[in-house]
This record gives C-alpha cells, structure tokens and sequence, in this order.
C-alpha cells in the first residue's frame, strides 16, 4: 500500500506546534436550582511533534488527553493559547486542517455497521475529495493491508472489535492525511488484536507517516512512542523519550506483590509509610497485584508482612522501575 509521507507548508518545521492551549466549559448544574460553574479541561498545555515522529499524550482519565486532540483536530475552539497543525493555524485554517489529517477513535463511534466495509469507506472518500479513478483502488489496498479484503463486502454489524477498529484504521487513512490522531486505538481490543494494531500503527510510522496517540497503557506507550508527554489536571508535567521519562523514578525500586485479600484500607496504609513514595493496586477478585515505589527496596518486607498480616502473599518480587512507575509518580504528584 503507498502512503505519501508529505509535509505541510514550506515554513512550518514542526508537524505540529501547541502553545499555552486552554480550554475552559460552563456548565450548568441541578434541576430546582440550576447553578452555572466553570470545568477546566485543559489548563496550559504547550508541546511541539516533530514530521515523522509517533508522539505519545498520556494521563489519567479527566486529564485533558481527549479535549487537546478535539483542540488540535478543530473540533473545539481554545479558550485561549493556539496552535498550528501542519504549519496551519486551528482557529483560521480549519478546512485546510481537516483536509490533511486522519482521526482514528478507539471503541465502536465513527462507523456505519449496517452496510459494508468497502460502502463505509466510499462514502468518507467522497466526503474527503478523494478522486474517484483512485478511490476504488485505495480502499482495496487499505482493506488489504489491515486484512478485512475477504469480508470487505460483509455488513459492518457482523465484524468483531478487533475488524470494526482495523476499520477505523482503514477510514482515518483513506485520503492519504500527512498526520493521524488516535485516541485510545486499542482500547477494549483482546491482546492480540491490540498487538496487531500496534504493529499497524509502527508499519505508518515506518512508511514517513506522523501520528499522536493517546494512550491509557505505558508499556504501548513505552513500544511505541520516540517521545511522550504526561498530562495531568490539564497541563504537561513531564515531557520526554520513555527511557528519559524513568529518569523520575531512578531513586527508588519497585516492590511487586501478590497476594488474595488485600483490601483498599491496607493500600492506604502504605500510602501514608515515610518511605513509600507511590502505590498502585489491581484488586481484581482472582489476582491482586500491589506495586510499592520505595528507596528501600527489600528493606521494606518486613513493613509489609505486618500491613498485610490479615491477607495471604503469594510472591514478593523487587523489580527495576518502569515507564508505568515514572507515569503514577508524576500523575501523583510526588515529583516536580
């Protein structure tokens, strides 16, 4: 499949230039007394993406990851600050944006399931411009390459996730943009559709494509991204390659536990250990995993014996800190 890696305007070096994005949203509340307040979605967000580059924008949920892609893609206006995409400005150059950029969605949005692939993809390369001689010819090779050729006639409704989100790889890529957005592309896939689609996306990358994703997984993150900002509360905490991002966790180790009966009080209690510096827990009903961010190290085992006394450990392990750990320090808060 060819996929043109072209560049915007002569001027602009960089695929894309955001500079102190704000985005603020009044809100009305109640039904008696209905209340007007103000959300700030995204408070002072300013970072620049390199041609050719996969850049990685990743936060926890309310962070602002979703509002900068509707800021950077024209489909919200900024309060204040700006940005340029492809060397156009987001508030002046909006069609010409749109003409040159892809959005990929994660989940099921975006698509229409009672008609076919190829019928899904004509109609948003006529919405597109894309010329008719070469239309036919695109979709063939886009369904090709994401493997949906044999049920490229079949109804949209009859695919799994993982075909409906090769889809929406398909639809993002069918007027050749210069730049993709992704927001969340693999989420709710099984691992090994995720696992396809992040070999997809490295395949654009490779052929000279740009792409931002937005992510909620670190090790996707950590695969894929040449560099990668952390948003929180709305603004960039941290903005490096992923082995530049571990740099904020160097000062400790990581204890991993497993163990059945811990509860949300004994995570707490580690939280408020001096030496503890961050904790994460999966408290899922077959395998809890409790993750201890500490400059102790193994020193800490005894500690968590006696929190845990009322629980049962089935392994302790001390592991070098990762791209993960760096993103629940900052998230946190615990770094500056």
């Amino acid at each position: 499949m060819e996929l043109s890696p072209q560049h915007g305007q002569e001027s602009s070096d960089k695929a894309i230039v955001a500079e102190h994005l704000c985005k603020v949203f009044n809100v009305t509340k109640g039904i008696l007394r209905r209340t007007k307040t103000q959300v700030v979605a995204v408070k002072d967000v300013s970072f620049e993406v390199n041609y050719g580059e996969l850049f990685g924008l990743v936060g926890p949920n309310g962070a602002g990851k979703t509002t900068t892609i509707k800021l950077l893609t024209t489909m919200l206006i900024p309060t204040s600050g700006n940005a340029t995409v492809l060397g156009f400005d987001i508030q002046k150059d909006v069609t010409k944006i749109r003409e040159r950029i892809g959005i990929v969605l994660g989940g099921e949005r975006g698509l229409y399931t009672r008609v076919s692939a190829i019928d899904n993809l004509r109609y948003f390369a006529d919405l597109y411009g894309v010329p008719v001689n070469i239309r036919d010819k695109r979709i063939k090779e886009l369904l090709q390459f994401m493997g949906l050729w044999d049920r490229a006639r079949d109804r949209v409704e009859t695919y799994s996730k993982g075909m409906k989100q090769r889809l929406h790889l398909a639809r993002g890529l069918i007027h050749d943009p210069q730049l993709i957005f992704m927001d969340e592309p693999t989420i709710g896939l099984d691992p090994e559709i995720a696992k396809e689609t992040r070999n997809m996306i490295k395949e654009l990358v490779e052929k000279g494509k740009t792409v931002l994703l937005t992510t909620h997984y670190m090790f996707e993150a950590d695969e894929l991204c040449k560099r990668v900002a952390i948003i929180r509360n709305g603004e960039i905490v941290a903005l490096d390659t992923p082995s530049g991002l571990k740099k904020y966790v160097m000062d400790a180790s990581v204890v991993e536990v497993e163990g059945f009966g811990i509860t949300e009080k004994e995570v707490a209690r580690f939280r408020e250990v001096p030496e503890v510096l961050a904790v994460s827990a999966d408290l899922s009903e077959n395998k809890q995993v409790l993750k201890i961010q500490t400059p102790k190290g193994s020193e800490i085992i005894s500690e968590v014996h006696e929190i845990l006394k009322n629980s049962r450990i089935y392994d302790i392990k001390i592991k070098e800190p990762t791209l993960e750990d760096a993103y629940l320090r900052l998230v946190e808060g615990s770094v500056k």
